[in-house]
């Protein structure tokens, strides 16, 4: 059997906040914008460069249980661990577009991390895995 986490929807206030945030502050890539009349929404999905895994579905708040939840998506935990294949890169070009870090650059037992916040308040993890990290060695 082989199946595979396709997307992980991200809570959004706006798709066209959300997205000019992820294209142009994180470089990742618009796979789909799809509008749905049906249902009076969009179906919106972006990538990390070069990724060919699971992608992220900004899913805008569309009830009021829900809009507690943008920004808030894990409730104060790192919710999304972005993997570099070059950490400094990304973080110095990161910062020169203004993404605040609220925990600096840490070398750890598994690789160099930082956490930073996305435009609504939720918190990912920059890092780059060491090589022999076992989750490089899966998906080599």
């Amino acid at each position: 059997m082989i199946q595979s986490i396709v997307h992980i929807a991200l809570v959004v206030r706006e798709y066209d906040d959300a997205i000019d945030f992820y294209t142009n502050k994180l470089n990742f890539t618009l796979i789909e914008d799809t509008f749905l009349p049906e249902e009076n929404k969009r179906w919106v999905v972006v990538a990390p460069p070069g990724s060919v895994g699971t992608t992220v579905l900004l899913a805008k708040a569309s009830k009021p249980e829900q809009e507690p939840f943008v920004g808030n998506q894990a409730g104060g935990r790192v919710f999304l661990f972005l993997n570099s294949d070059d950490f400094w890169r990304d973080y110095n070009e990161m910062t020169s577009k203004g993404i605040e870090f609220v925990r600096e650059p840490k070398e750890q037992p598994y690789g160099t991390v930082a956490v930073f916040k996305d435009l609504y308040g939720n918190l990912w993890d920059l890092l780059e895995l060491k090589e022999d990290h076992p989750i490089l060695k899966r998906i080599k």
